[in-house]
């Protein structure tokens, strides 16, 4: 059993919160938060390589921003998650850019629906 990861709540690494709960703006977000928490908990990495990576991430961000640029906490949570997968060897680089590429040429709204479609696919769709 792996030990719990251990979530800031000051500093850089710190995730939004409103009365202490996580803060999430889109599905994504708590999605890419999911999928890290997974990956952690199966210990594909360890708690402090993530954060680490989280850290260069957001670092990264500060010093890349121009004026007017919009910061997106869970955008670099995303990117640490990705250079952790790459660097613990879980997907390729290439692996991982061709499943972006998969799921950002989806539809808006893919994903709202799509198991009533199949179900009523499944119970209509078919005559004997």
């Amino acid at each position: 059993m792996t030990a719990m990861a251990q979530l800031d709540v000051d500093g850089a690494a710190a995730p939004p919160r409103s009365n202490g709960e996580l803060v999430f703006a889109e599905p994504w977000e708590s999605r890419a938060f999911g999928l890290c928490m997974t990956l952690y908990e199966a210990g594909l990495f360890t708690w402090d390589e993530f954060r680490q990576e989280l850290i260069a991430a957001i670092s990264s961000w500060e010093d890349d921003a121009q004026s007017g640029d919009c910061y997106s906490y869970y955008r670099c949570w995303l990117t640490a998650l990705e250079r952790v997968v790459v660097a613990k060897e879980i997907l390729t680089e290439d692996a991982l850019e061709h499943r972006a590429e998969q799921l950002a040429a989806r539809p808006a709204g893919h994903d709202h629906g799509h198991e009533h479609e199949h179900e009523h696919e499944h119970e209509h769709g078919h005559d004997h």
